[in-house]
């Protein structure tokens, strides 16, 4: 039995997401963890007073916080393989930039899916991109707090026989 690929939430389509971010930061770069921050933000925008959110606001969204930055991960190196980012090795850790080739890649998509991307990244970068990653997460952490919040003891246990 073959695997289906899903082309949603992808490397494919998490790697574009996060070079979307990355040419709406450039010049500078963004390590994994603010990647991971801003990526919920740019797909949930409306969850933090932005745009209309590009996904629909499913219930329990927030729980995407928690698988989101191994996809991102697989996504940043699918678009390093294509020269589309450039990984920086520094002290602290790995440093993801938009490469040279970035901007005409993103200006060639012109889907409408894409537009709204862009302008979600565009977004996200003109209202977080001067705080601090601890700042950002602390937001985005209130959307999880928020979610699993919704549950209740007795919820979290089987029904009684």
């Amino acid at each position: 039995m073959s695997k289906r690929l899903s082309p949603f939430n992808s490397p494919l389509e998490t790697g574009v997401r996060a070079l979307a971010i990355l040419e709406a930061a450039h010049p500078n770069g963004c390590d994994l963890q603010r990647l991971v921050e801003l990526d919920y933000l740019v797909v949930h925008s409306s969850d933090a007073g932005g745009p209309d959110s590009l996904h629909v606001p499913l219930p329990m969204r927030a729980g995407e916080l928690l698988v989101r930055r191994e996809i991102i991960e697989k996504g940043l190196l699918l678009m390093a393989s294509r020269g589309l980012v450039e990984r920086v090795a520094r002290p602290d850790g790995i440093l993801y930039r938009a490469g040279e080739a970035a901007a005409p890649y993103m200006a060639a998509l012109s889907a409408p899916y894409s537009v709204e991307l862009r302008a979600r990244a565009a977004w996200v970068i003109q209202a977080f991109g001067h705080m601090t990653t601890d700042a950002i997460r602390t937001i985005t952490q209130r959307f999880f707090e928020k979610w699993t919040s919704q549950f209740q003891p007795g919820q979290l246990r089987g029904p009684r026989v």
